[in-house]
């Protein structure tokens, strides 16, 4: 089976993983840098072209696809779903769970927990808006932050207007959200390939940090889930019509809390805390669904 993964760097270690995997169960896989793809749009004949040729012949893709390029790479996707080739994410998925507003709009309407999470435009509003929230100390997050950058811990009312004043005033759009406090600095991750929990590890920041993502200095560790937490991360997965993806949620006396949805989650920490091959049970996914040509549809409908 041909197998494209779409990524920017090779030498990444999820990109390298993956297509280690790959050729280790028989595979030809291929990476392609989704930003130097680029399509031709013809009635009844899409095409994808790299390096001047077309590409041709693919089984299935795996996205992973940047946060900074989520536009362009999803059309990639995109295209070669019209040439009905079988994506481990779909590209409405990926847009999707991208969007922190609209996923977290959609795991509401499904009923999944989550901290209380405020939206605003208006400085006018801050007030209101921390009391929404549950009061200080109080989580804003930018809207288009990742890997823990645009986030800040505002743990006073005066702090947290200031923050808010400051971004508002950039004219970006934020998040104002509940601080579970008795989650310590700690969150876990539940990686979800094709409706199963394959591996789990929780995250501890760094010394001084309340945020727990490795790229900031945080560390990570095997983890036992919960049931609850399982079948969350789970609903989680496949109200944004994900097939892959990294749930991430804090554990608070309510139960589990979804904080995000990663369409394009990091092999690295997860492969290391928990001695579980990941990229080889995505490539088994690919596998077993690659090749027919058949249409992909979007189930979610948000």
């Amino acid at each position: 089976m041909k197998i494209v993964v779409l990524s920017r760097n090779p030498n990444l270690y999820s990109t390298r993983r993956l297509v280690e995997a790959g050729h280790q169960r028989g595979h030809a896989v291929h990476v392609l840098d989704h930003l130097k793809c680029y399509v031709a749009i013809e009635q009844g004949n899409p095409t994808i072209h790299y390096e001047g040729e077309a590409i041709t012949d693919v089984d299935g893709i795996i996205p992973r696809i940047g946060a900074s390029v989520t536009f362009y790479g999803s059309a990639i996707v995109r295209q070669f779903e019209m040439m009905h080739v079988f994506s481990a994410n779909e590209s409405q998925a990926i847009a999707r769970s991208r969007d922190k507003l609209r996923s977290m709009q959609i795991m509401a309407r499904e009923g999944i927990g989550m901290p209380i999470t405020g939206f605003a435009r208006s400085a006018r509003d801050i007030d209101d808006l921390v009391r929404m929230v549950g009061g200080v100390p109080v989580v804003i997050k930018l809207l288009e932050g990742t890997q823990g950058v645009g986030v800040v811990l505002a743990e006073t009312k005066k702090a947290a207007q200031s923050v808010l004043e400051a971004f508002y005033g950039l004219k970006t759009n934020i998040l104002i959200q509940e601080f579970i406090r008795e989650s310590n600095g700690t969150d876990v991750r539940a990686f979800v390939v094709n409706g199963k929990v394959v591996g789990a590890m929780q995250r501890k920041g760094a010394e001084g940090d309340f945020r727990s993502n490795l790229h900031r200095g945080g560390t990570a560790s095997v983890v036992k889930l919960s049931p609850k937490e399982r079948s969350t991360a789970l609903k989680a997965a496949r109200a944004l019509g994900l097939n892959i993806a990294g749930v991430d949620m804090v554990r608070s006396k309510r139960g589990p809390l979804v904080l995000e949805v990663n369409s394009s989650p990091g092999l690295e920490g997860i492969e290391k805390a928990t001695g579980v091959d990941i990229a080889g049970s995505i490539i088994d996914f690919v596998v077993q669904n690659g090749g027919h040509r058949k249409k992909q549809k979007d189930k979610v409908g948000v």
